[in-house]
């Protein structure tokens, strides 16, 4: 994948980026759900009958004759809907790595099934976008300004006219709203979320946040640092804005927090690191963004010779993160699983 960073407003270029952030002009929690019925089961409407239509957090909502069928999606949201037994017919957005196998955000996607539109960002086929003739397309949101990540802004309008679109915001929010957003559409779109798959993975969320409330409770010492890894720079994220690190952060986490003004020039989402100032803070675990397009722990072991200077480096407490998680239950349980453990049993290494 090409440097991104350049390529984008300062917060895509941070998600796309993997500078533990995530993506795109600040992609936004917009309107509608948290004020009307659009945060709750059931307000897609069509499963199983006639006309459909859901209201997304943009306020819009989208609306078919039938339950659409040929749905085009972001990858990491044709994730969650294929965990809730809802199939896509194309995706974009990272899906497939240089070697052929699933990107980390296709999830459970048999790739070889689905239409790739786009793999990188700035890629998206209009020709085969149309060919599929889409019921509707769908994708998150990182700012409040409806932005529809990785639908590319010079070829958004054409895109729009072929087919209605949803947007779910991750932006800003606990990563359990974005989760119920993608369950309410699922349901729309014909899932069965009272189907004991859903609800025994909706159990163990609930079981995994709980177990990370007491971790976060009894190891109050222990401190996080979220990072993600590029050749010049290394990111530091801030708990702001970041779906998942809001909630952490909500069950006691105990974060290292940039201050506002080292994050200013990212739009409050991460301040930026030079190699030689890896070490500017202290922290007994790094979270790492397990991206592709981030660099990952094991390459930075043998190129950055400050990295491994690093406490928590040299302790071995590094664990992935996920800065763009595929908001299904069944996904976000184990995150919180490993990072309730990662504090259990991390040792205090900081000086």
């Amino acid at each position: 994948m090409p440097d991104v960073r350049g390529k984008m407003p300062s917060r895509r270029g941070v998600l796309a980026v993997g500078g533990a952030v995530g993506a795109g002009a600040v992609l936004a929690a917009c309107g509608g759900s948290d004020s009307d019925d659009s945060g709750k089961v059931g307000s897609g409407k069509g499963a199983g009958s006639g006309a459909w239509s859901f209201k997304d957090d943009r306020g819009t909502t989208a609306k078919k004759d039938s339950v659409p069928r040929n749905i085009v999606a972001f990858t990491g949201v044709a994730a969650a809907l294929h965990d809730y037994g809802v199939e896509v017919t194309g995706v974009f957005g990272p899906t497939k790595t240089k070697s052929g196998k699933p990107d980390v955000q296709a999830g459970d996607l048999d790739i070889s099934k689905v239409e790739i539109i786009g793999n990188e960002w700035g890629q998206f086929n209009i020709e085969k976008y149309a060919a599929l003739q889409p019921d509707v397309l769908v994708s998150t949101m990182f700012d409040d300004k409806g932005t529809l990540w990785y639908v590319p802004d010079e070829s958004k309008d054409k895109i729009a006219k072929l087919a209605p679109s949803v947007g779910i915001s991750v932006y800003d929010r606990k990563l359990t709203q974005p989760l119920q957003r993608l369950l309410d559409l699922a349901q729309s779109l014909g899932a069965d979320v009272r189907s004991t798959k859903v609800t025994s993975a909706k159990k163990r969320f609930e079981t995994a946040a709980e177990r990370l409330r007491e971790a976060a409770k009894s190891r109050p010492e222990i401190k996080v640092l979220v990072g993600s890894a590029s050749q010049e720079i290394f990111y530091v994220s801030g708990t702001a804005l970041s779906a998942d690190l809001e909630y952490f952060k909500s069950l006691g986490v105990n974060f290292i927090e940039p201050p506002a003004s080292a994050k200013k020039a990212s739009g409050g989402w991460f301040e930026n690191l030079s190699w030689e100032n890896v070490d500017k803070y202290g922290a007994d675990i790094i979270m790492m963004d397990d991206r592709t397009s981030a660099i990952q722990p094991s390459a930075l072991d043998s190129s950055k010779p400050t990295w491994k200077k690093l406490p928590a480096v040299r302790a071995h407490q590094v664990i992935p993160r996920s800065a763009e998680p595929i908001y299904s239950y069944d996904k976000c349980a184990p995150i919180l699983d490993d990072l309730a453990e990662a504090i259990e049993k991390a040792k205090k290494v900081r000086s």
